[in-house]
């Protein structure tokens, strides 16, 4: 428990939620949850399941008409031929990621990852007593891994590597031929490539949708979330696409550990492939591109280091270090002061976390326009000491 560490993002909602009880006005930009319900057809198809026969358990990877539904999706959207026996649905993505890590690490064993990156990660690996190690990356490689990263940090304790695409805390994708020489590494090493999907349908910049990593084979292991483009965050629903032969016993971790996903949960995502669920999903696409449009040259003009526009997610990671030599402070102050909850690098890492916020684009147009302004006063304040 000790080598555990918080999640600092939610010490500031937290003390944000305090503020606002004690009637200050706060423009959140800190969460990963954007602001948009979760979809009519959706929630309608919840209701009818309450409404009709009781809601027993499922099956340990899932109802088998939401897996069927699940490859229909990888058919549709990326024209990939997918069984839907490889489909495990998991209690969230949270659940997917802590089955790959007990299925993938023995104690002692190394899991690679981008540095910085999602911070529970981290954490998935340690509660399974595995070693996670975060590469140093920067802007010259988009913030991901490459290869040549992989390869040089390989030894013989690494069983596997995770990158995410798009990233949080970056927004940033990796490119399909960085992704395949990744691949290529673990194969050759005999290790497993994980890829995180979650926020895929959240990508910006070009009209065809980028290609999931299970166009590289079959040995990969694929996360993905109803959470993100589906809007189904509080639902905590997620599914993991697995080798064939690693379906048995993920259905044993997950019979043992979770008994089953939310039935409720399940029966409503059924929904969220309609296509009148899939035009909603898309408009609130193109709200979220033009809220990154609008936040991404606020910032730079004020001042902030983004030297990587992102193209996906909806987070922009900021370099603070003109400003400020303490992000986490830095944060505090902008709450405190200015009513701008932001979050500090300190949760996605090591390399350099003293000089990144992260800012999530996850409000309205005109909370971020407030917000904009608010921290354009509060920089101005700064600078007249």
């Amino acid at each position: 428990m000790a080598r555990i560490a918080p999640f600092y993002v939610m010490d500031v909602m937290a003390r944000a939620r305090a503020l606002e009880r004690s009637g200050r006005s706060v423009v959140h930009m800190e969460v990963g949850e954007p602001d948009f319900p979760t979809p009519e057809p959706i929630r309608q198809a919840a209701v009818r399941a309450l409404q009709g026969d009781a809601l027993p358990y499922t099956e340990a990877l899932g109802l088998p008409e939401l897996r069927e539904a699940i490859a229909g999706h990888y058919r549709a959207r990326y024209g990939l031929s997918l069984p839907p026996e490889r489909v495990v649905v998991t209690a969230g993505s949270s659940g997917a990621l802590l089955l790959t890590m007990a299925l993938l690490l023995d104690p002692g064993a190394e899991l690679l990852m981008a540095d910085p990156g999602y911070p529970c990660n981290r954490q998935f690996a340690r509660a399974v007593n595995g070693e996670p190690v975060g590469l140093p990356v920067g802007p010259e490689t988009g913030y991901q891994l490459t290869a040549e990263l992989v390869e040089r940090r390989w030894s013989a304790r690494t069983a596997a590597v995770l990158v995410a695409s798009p990233s949080n805390p970056t927004g940033t994708l990796i490119a399909p031929e960085a992704l395949a020489g990744i691949h290529e590494v673990v194969r050759r090493h005999h290790g497993r490539l994980v890829v995180d999907e979650i926020y895929h349908g959240l990508t910006y910049g070009s009209a065809a949708p980028v290609q999931s990593a299970l166009a590289l084979g079959d040995d990969l292991l694929v996360v993905s979330s109803f959470s993100k483009y589906f809007d189904m965050t509080g639902w905590r629903l997620g599914w993991l696409v697995a080798p064939p032969d690693a379906v048995r016993d993920l259905e044993k971790l997950a019979q043992n550990l979770f008994i089953c996903p939310s039935t409720l949960a399940q029966r409503a995502a059924l929904a969220a492939f309609l296509p009148e669920t899939l035009e909603v999903l898309e408009a609130r696409r193109r709200e979220l591109q033009a809220r990154r449009d609008l936040l991404v040259p606020a910032l730079r003009e004020l001042g902030f280091g983004v030297p990587v526009t992102p193209a996906g997610a909806f987070y922009v990671y900021a370099d603070c270090s003109r400003f400020a030599a303490d992000s986490f402070q830095f944060a505090l102050d902008l709450l405190e002061q200015a009513g701008v909850a932001v979050t500090p690098g300190k949760d996605f890492g090591e390399h350099q976390p003293e000089r990144y916020l992260r800012f999530a684009y996850t409000t309205s147009l005109p909370q971020l326009e407030e917000g904009i302004r608010r921290l354009g006063r509060f920089l101005a304040r700064r600078a007249a000491g």
